[in-house]
């Protein structure tokens, strides 16, 4: 069996097998049995164009969006937890996401349009290891963690929590191995009532076009000082960027109009926006990353200050 694309200029085959895991289990040892010539699927938004392109050279892919459990959002041990097969609109319209991880909901309702949302999910998101997709910048800013599945020299199932800075190697590239391992959930800590969050993304129309520039917030408060900040910031560098420096400068102090200036105007300093025919001039990315910073961090603290009432 082979799949072929239409409307090219030749017949294009890509695939030679379609398959279906029932388990992670089966996942593995399927992906095993191939000998690196398989590679997981689910939305498979990204991963059809890529075969299209000849940009992935597996030939069988394995399904996993019948495996029971991993399209749920969930609370377990104190973290959030969200299933390999999630999609961007389950998170968009997820009441726990937007009260607990508000920024998270407002980034993946933002990814494509309605019917990529409907198929995408945020793992296919992470995995593909863009610094700009959207649901990846937002996880930064939410300190989240991937869980990775791979076989041991028992063929045991063996699963490991990994900090999600840690899946990004460079533009595109993933540090785990999709022809053997397999990423099973994405973790992270609901935000508490003292913190608020932002998303903001800029483009050149609203959807179904790569951003120009996105940052993610988190900020809490406590008795009116800042106790924690956290900004992430794509495309600014190979894979989403942490904003440290300003981070450090706003925590323990007051929610002010001039520290919240202050930390957009260091995030602007440590970013290193390229420029791009697609995305703008270096100059103008740059100008903007202090706007949509500190706009976000504004957004943060006022949705913080309103939950402490």
């Amino acid at each position: 069996m082979f799949l072929l694309f239409p409307h090219c200029d030749k017949e294009v085959i890509v695939w030679n097998n379609y398959l279906f895991a029932e388990s992670v289990d089966d996942a593995l040892s399927q992906l095993a049995s191939f000998a690196g010539q398989a590679r997981l699927i689910a939305g498979g938004t990204d991963l059809v164009l890529q075969s299209q392109r000849g940009q992935c050279p597996s030939t069988t892919m394995i399904d996993v969006t019948h495996i029971p459990g991993l399209n749920q959002i969930q609370m377990q041990d104190g973290y959030v937890l969200i299933g390999a097969t999630v999609t961007h609109a389950q998170i968009a319209s997820s009441p726990q996401i937007q009260s607990q991880a508000t920024l998270l909901a407002q980034a993946c309702g933002q990814v494509g349009g309605p019917q990529i949302r409907n198929v995408a999910t945020l793992v296919g998101n992470v995995v593909n290891a863009l610094p700009a997709a959207d649901g990846a910048v937002a996880l930064f800013a939410l300190n989240a963690e991937t869980q990775v599945a791979s076989l041991d020299d028992h063929s045991q199932v063996h699963y490991t929590w990994m900090p999600i800075a840690e899946m990004y190697e460079n533009v595109g590239v993933c540090t785990i191995d999709p022809c053997v391992q397999m990423v099973t959930a994405i973790r992270f800590k609901p935000l508490p009532p003292s913190a608020g969050s932002d998303f903001q993304r800029l483009a050149r129309r609203r959807a179904l076009v790569l951003p120009i520039l996105n940052v993610g917030t988190v900020v809490e408060l406590r008795e009116g000082k800042i106790a924690d900040a956290r900004i992430a910031i794509g495309p600014v560098a190979p894979t989403p960027f942490r904003a440290t420096r300003a981070e450090q400068a706003l925590i323990g102090q007051p929610a002010t109009e001039e520290a919240l200036n202050r930390a957009a105007q260091l995030a602007m300093a440590d970013a290193r926006p390229r420029s791009s025919l697609l995305r703008g001039s270096q100059e103008y990315r740059t100008a903007m990353v202090e706007v949509l910073v500190r706009r976000a961090l504004n957004n943060a603290v006022r949705m913080a200050k309103k939950e402490a009432q």
